[in-house]
């Protein structure tokens, strides 16, 4: 009888009792699309991934009837741009989600209650990292529909950008 009342108060102590996620918050230094850094710890910004500084895009400037001539652009550094500019100075908060094989915190970041990555995603300045994190789906196709950012011209996905080895 005792060891299975023992066995409940152990089973409520480790399941039902909260977990207090680790918060990083502060001022924050843009890295690029997808990684900032406060307070010297370097967070990537879990289920997304951003173009790299120097990857360049494809958008359409001139269409005549229906010919569209593309030129190149800079859209790892608009990304990094993009992600300053709504940033600014404000207090950042990041839950962390884990570590990456490159020992870099992960972390879902937030300026006031506005989910940052999502945020990334769905004006089109990044994507969803779908083989880490199906959570930004959606807006990865409301950007799309909308010819958000990247979605308004072509690119090469990030992940393929970095393993063709164009850095």
């Amino acid at each position: 009888m005792q060891k299975k009342l023992l066995n409940s108060i152990i089973f409520i102590i480790l399941f039902l009792t909260p977990v207090k996620s680790e918060i990083i918050s502060g001022n924050a230094i843009i890295i690029d699309g997808d990684t900032i850094r406060i307070n010297n710890k370097k967070v990537r910004l879990h289920g997304i991934d951003a173009p790299e500084i120097k990857q360049l895009c494809q958008k359409v400037f001139l269409s005549i009837f229906f010919i569209s001539f593309e030129k190149n652009y800079k859209c790892g550094e608009l990304s990094k741009k993009k992600l300053e500019n709504y940033i600014k100075n404000n207090t950042i908060r990041c839950k962390i989600e884990g570590i990456d094989r490159y020992k870099r915190i992960l972390g879902t970041c937030y300026k006031n209650t506005i989910n940052i990555n999502s945020r990334m995603v769905r004006n089109g300045y990044a994507v969803a990292y779908k083989k880490y994190s199906k959570k930004y789906l959606t807006a990865e196709k409301e950007a799309i529909k909308d010819e958000l950012g990247l979605w308004k011209g072509t690119f090469e996905m990030p992940w393929d950008w970095r393993k063709n080895d164009k850095k």
